[in-house]
């Protein structure tokens, strides 16, 4: 009878082999890996997506590969570097850095368009333009985490967000949005919710529970940089206080979810305003000045493009500046 050491030896034989085909099975054929990377050549199956999913394990990570092999499509045969860490933070490179529009929206109509609403058939080309000219619409949490230097994002990147939450979001532009695969973060001023034009609470919940990030915009909509007329500074600044805490306590008790993120009414703000958002523990909050973002953006006066509803698909286009190119001497 063979000793203790020599089963041990006899039954590691035989379970060698079965063990070098789990092995195997695990680990993609043709595939190198190191600690920051992979390297692997593509079968004729392969693409992006696929490849992400197999070794990132996401597929919408696609863009990683492409962006950092300089490619569309992959070819059988072709050899890959697949990126294990984010390999561009910042967007900084030698020639210039990149930047991300914010685009903002107000209301929407069928056929009626007007300074503040754009009609169906102008936002739907406009989502469009952007899935087949390969833009990313990326959340308020990516973008901040680029903007901290904490993760990459594609180099064509954008924001949409709607503002103020009339009932014709629901009714026009999610339908579309929800189409071409796409999400938008609401801000909302709460007193609006459940009147006439507004969404309602049930709305806003279903919304939420869809992927649509709700936000704040204040309580009742009020100018913050402008006191009333015999407005004390104390009023004033109490004002200040309630408008900026109050729809984040509400949608805490509505939605059970954290506000991170504000949209300045009109796009107005001043250092009070700022240091109140600070001190109630808001990330970041957005103008509406016209222009897109690069890393070092005030994080407190994130820009925002407005998009009207005369804009044509050439005026849109012009809104979506993802580099700024440098001069070098």
């Amino acid at each position: 009878m063979p000793k203790p050491a020599n089963r041990r030896k006899t039954v590691f034989g035989r379970l060698f082999p079965l063990y070098l085909l789990l092995l195997t099975a695990c680990v993609p054929s043709q595939a190198r890996i190191y600690d920051d990377f992979i390297i692997v050549k593509a079968t004729d199956v392969d693409t992006p997506s696929s490849l992400a999913h197999k070794y990132l394990n996401d597929p919408t990570k696609d863009w990683l590969i492409s962006e950092f092999n300089d490619i569309k499509t992959v070819d059988a045969g072709q050899e890959l570097i697949i990126p294990l860490r984010p390999f561009d933070k910042g967007g900084l490179k030698v020639n210039g850095y990149q930047t991300v529009p914010v685009l903002a929206y107000h209301g929407f109509s069928k056929d009626s368009p007007g300074k503040m609403t754009v009609t169906e058939a102008s936002f739907e080309a406009q989502m469009k333009y952007l899935m087949e000219n390969g833009y990313h619409v990326i959340s308020l949490d990516q973008l901040m985490d680029f903007l901290e230097f904490k993760e990459q994002i594609p180099e064509k990147s954008v924001v949409i967000t709607i503002d103020n939450g009339l009932s014709s979001f629901s009714d026009i532009a999610f339908p579309i949005l929800k189409k071409f695969g796409l999400t938008a973060t609401l801000f909302v001023y709460t007193d609006f919710i459940d009147t006439d034009k507004a969404l309602s609470w049930k709305q806003i919940n279903n919304l939420s529970k869809k992927g649509f990030d709700i936000q704040c915009k204040t309580k009742t909509h009020r100018n913050l940089t402008k006191r009333k007329k015999k407005e004390s500074f104390k009023e004033y600044f109490e004002s200040l206080e309630k408008e900026i805490s109050y729809p984040k306590t509400l949608i805490k008790q509505k939605l059970n979810k954290e506000c991170s993120y504000f949209a300045y009414p009109y796009g107005a703000t001043n250092n009070l305003a700022v240091a109140i958002l600070i001190k109630q523990g808001y990330r970041a909050a957005f103008t509406v000045k016209r222009a897109s973002n690069p890393c070092f953006v005030d994080r407190y006066r994130i820009h925002r493009s407005v998009i009207y509803g005369d804009y044509d698909i050439e005026r849109f286009k012009k809104n979506l500046s993802v580099f700024n190119k440098t001069k070098l001497k």
